[in-house]
This record gives C-alpha cells, sequence and structure tokens, in this order.
C-alpha cells in the first residue's frame, strides 16, 4: 500500500514538474516585433534614436522617440514611449505598421467617446490593443473619460494617463510623419 502511494506521488510529481517546464518555453515563445528584429544573431545591428517632444500625461510625461533599426539589409522604425519608473522604466516600441493601426484606431475611439459617456454607464473601458499588447483607449467613470496607454503588456507601473484623446492623436501623428520624413 505505502508503495502505491509513493508511486502515486512520484508520478504526480513528475506529471507537475514536466508541465510546468512546458509552461515556461510557451512564455519564452512570446516575443514583440522589436525583440524579433533585434534579436538576430551573426549580424552587425544599427540603431539611430530621433528625440521628439515628450508626451504629457496627467501626472509628468514620458519621453518619446523614434528608434531606426538597421542589421545590414533589412531596417525597421519604431516609435518608442518611456515611461520612467522608480526601479526600471516601461518602454513601449511600436512599429510602423501598428503605428498606422493605432491612429485608425484611436480615430475610432474619438468618434465613440461622446456617445459612451452618453450612454451613463457605472463603468466603461474603451481600448485597442495592438499584436504588441500596447493599449490605447479610455474609461469612463462617474460621468467622464479618463484616456490612458498600456506601454508594456506585463509588469507593473507601465500606465500613462492622459487628459484627451487629442494630445494622444497628435503625438502619434507626429511620430508617423518624422518616420515618413525619416525614410526619405
Amino acid at each position: 500500500m505505502i508503495k502505491k502511494i509513493f508511486l502515486i506521488s512520484s508520478f504526480s510529481l513528475f506529471s507537475f514538474i514536466a508541465s510546468a517546464q512546458d509552461l515556461k518555453k510557451d512564455v519564452d515563445a512570446i516575443k514583440t516585433k522589436m525583440d524579433v528584429f533585434t534579436s538576430k544573431t551573426g549580424s552587425i545591428t544599427k540603431f539611430i534614436d530621433t528625440k521628439l517632444p515628450n508626451l504629457k500625461a496627467s501626472l509628468g510625461s514620458a519621453e518619446t522617440r523614434i528608434r531606426k533599426i538597421s542589421d545590414g539589409s533589412n531596417t525597421a522604425y519604431f516609435y518608442q514611449i518611456i515611461k520612467e519608473g522608480k526601479y526600471n522604466n516601461s518602454v513601449a516600441s511600436i512599429e510602423y505598421s501598428d503605428l498606422i493601426e493605432v491612429l485608425k484606431a484611436l480615430n475610432a475611439l474619438k468618434t465613440e467617446v461622446d456617445i459612451d459617456v452618453a450612454s451613463n454607464p457605472d463603468y466603461m473601458e474603451n481600448k485597442f490593443v495592438s499584436v504588441d499588447g500596447f493599449q490605447v483607449g479610455y474609461y469612463i467613470s462617474g460621468g467622464k473619460p479618463s484616456w490612458y496607454i498600456k506601454l508594456e503588456k506585463f509588469g507593473s507601473d507601465n500606465n500613462l494617463f492622459v487628459n484627451n484623446g487629442e494630445v494622444i492623436e497628435t503625438a502619434f501623428s507626429e511620430a508617423k510623419n518624422k518616420i515618413d520624413e525619416l525614410k526619405k
């Protein structure tokens, strides 16, 4: 009887350890477009930053820039938003094609915000999430909208709260225009 209990316990423990290792592999497999582009081995990778005006948030501001990355044959452009934290920085790296999608989503969100406020919800959230986990949107509480940006999919202290959607749209439009200029 003791051998059966020991055998069952050992088998259960082994199964738990094996499934935990599979879970670790799944978490490691999730990579952003920036991670994919910059993790290539066997090539020289060049980073060139172009500073943009800070993004004004309700509590402070965040640094913004365009990062051009070249690995010899390929070039990619990312709009980066850097929020300085107490222990580390949160950084959103939005690839050019995603930046275009975010601008389209912002336009749609801006048309919906007044309708959503008029519906007088106790709480409502309306947001766009990019492939890399970057989020932009608003929530309505107490009859007024509050716009936000979530820079990274995981972690804490990675939200920026912005007074209105126009501020976000202006910053993203300026980033798109700068990338267009740099591509020439």
